[in-house]
C-alpha cells in the first residue's frame, strides 16, 4: 500500500508556506542520511525547511534532498522519508509527528542493492550512537522535541 506520509509531509510544509509560518523538520539520522554529523544532537536533527533557508527542495516520495547552509557553508542534504519523525511550524509549534521507518528502498540513482549513504562527516559522535542504540532496544524511535 502507498504510504500517505510523504503526502501529508508536502501538505505540512505548503501550509506553514501559505500561512506564514516557517516549516521545520525533525529527522532521526541513521546511515542513510546525509547530513552534517556536527549538527545533530541525540540522534536527531531539526531542519529549518522554509523557502529562503533552502535550495532545491524536492519533498519526494521516498528521498527529500535540498540544500542547506550549515555555518555559512553550503551543504547538499538527503535523507529518506522514512527518517522524518516530525513537521511543524516554528512559530506556534502547529503540525505533525510520524513514526520513523527503517530505510529499505535504494538511494536515487542506485540499483535495489542495499543502500549506503556517506555522512558529511565520517566520524559518528557518542551521543548519535546511543540515540540509535536506545531506539533500536525500544523498538520505538526518539520523541520529536520542540525547539523555540
Amino acid at each position: 500500500m502507498l504510504s500517505t506520509k510523504p503526502y501529508l509531509i508536502r501538505a505540512l510544509w505548503t501550509w506553514c508556506c501559505d500561512a506564514g509560518f516557517t516549516p521545520y523538520m525533525t529527522v532521526f539520522v541513521d546511515e542513510h542520511c546525509q547530513i552534517p554529523l556536527d549538527y545533530v544532537q541525540d540522534g536527531t536533527v531539526t531542519l529549518n525547511l522554509s523557502p529562503a533557508a533552502t535550495g532545491q527542495l524536492d519533498l519526494g516520495n521516498e528521498w527529500i534532498t535540498l540544500n542547506a547552509r550549515f555555518g555559512g557553508v553550503p551543504r547538499e542534504l538527503m535523507f529518506p522519508v522514512g527518517a522524518v519523525i516530525g513537521i511543524f511550524a516554528r512559530e506556534n509549534g502547529a503540525g505533525m509527528e510520524f513514526a520513523y521507518e527503517p530505510t529499505a528502498t535504494p538511494e536515487p540513482g542506485e540499483a535495489a542493492a542495499a543502500p549506503t549513504l556517506t555522512a558529511v562527516d565520517q566520524q559518528r559522535d557518542a551521543g548519535t550512537a546511543s540515540a540509535e542504540k536506545a531506539a533500536t532496544k525500544s523498538g520505538r524511535p526518539p520523541h520529536l522535541q520542540r525547539i523555540k
